[in-house]
């Protein structure tokens, strides 16, 4: 009886107003992220063509740089899945892209582009830390379960349709294609966004970085011509740079460091 109740209250709540209750109650189990974020970083990795990602031979020292910023994240004390998710990092070797994005279960991508358009390392922290609220608050997954519902969602998630016959190995393949297509064009609502700006600046305050880097992102962005592909995924509401700034003022957080320096250095071995 659950199985039908809970569907149709589902669908009234996202026809006439957001239901926070009813949300939870259908959201996958949160170990079911982490089957997901897993699949969907499968079928990534799978198209070096789509997504080339940089070799970890030759660039061992910008990969340490990139997870010892995720680390200080993680170590905040304020990431709530922190133990839950693999929290990987991978970088994409696309220039031309400036973009980074976060699976569900923690899996971390980013591209050199947005590295080397940066200007400092609290502004990649604050990216990245605001990639990491959007797995960390469980926000594409609460999209994925709108778009197929959680039926759908919770079975790709647990490899519930890999059983030893071809047609339902290979369905569930191409579902599975589809949804890691789906999770890195994901488009967040204005909400989300909001609530990863702020959980950006939470983060970046139990840490030495200047807590408003996601900011100082922004602001950059605000002066790009055309449309960035980050912005594409995530839209930016009318006074984002304001929000970030006023959450950091609130907080009052003791860290501001930039390290301007060794992030130059860094982005100098990128070629």
């Amino acid at each position: 009886m659950k199985n039908i109740i809970l569907p149709a209250l589902f669908a009234a709540c996202v026809f006439h107003f957001q239901c926070s209750t009813v949300r939870k109650a259908l959201m996958p189990n949160i170990s079911q992220d982490a089957a997901m974020g897993k699949q969907v970083n499968a079928e990534i990795l799978s198209k070096s063509g789509e997504y080339p990602i940089l070799p970890e031979q030759g660039n061992q020292e910008v990969y340490a740089y990139v997870r010892n910023i995720t680390q200080k994240i993680l170590n905040s004390g304020n990431v709530e899945h922190a133990k839950d998710f693999a929290w990987e990092v991978k970088i994409i070797n696309d220039s031309k892209t400036l973009n980074a994005f976060c699976t569900p279960g923690g899996y971390i991508y980013v591209y050199t582009g947005l590295i080397k358009y940066l200007d400092s390392e609290d502004q990649l922290a604050g990216v990245m830390g605001h990639e990491i609220a959007h797995a960390d608050k469980r926000h594409s997954m609460q999209q994925m379960v709108d778009l197929y519902g959680v039926q759908l969602v919770a079975a790709i998630a647990a490899g519930a349709a890999t059983a030893n016959k071809s047609q339902q190995t290979q369905e569930s393949a191409q579902k599975m294609a589809q949804m890691g297509s789906a999770v890195v064009g994901l488009k967040f609502s204005r909400n989300h966004e909001k609530e990863a700006d702020n959980m950006s600046v939470a983060y970046l305050c139990g840490t030495e970085y200047n807590s408003a880097g996601a900011a100082g992102f922004f602001k950059k962005m605000g002066n790009q011509a055309g449309t960035p592909e980050f912005l594409s995924t995530h839209p930016s509401p009318p006074n984002r740079v304001q929000n970030i700034e006023a959450q950091a003022a609130a907080k009052n957080c003791a860290g501001r460091s930039t390290n301007e320096g060794q992030y130059q250095r860094i982005k100098s071995l990128l070629r």
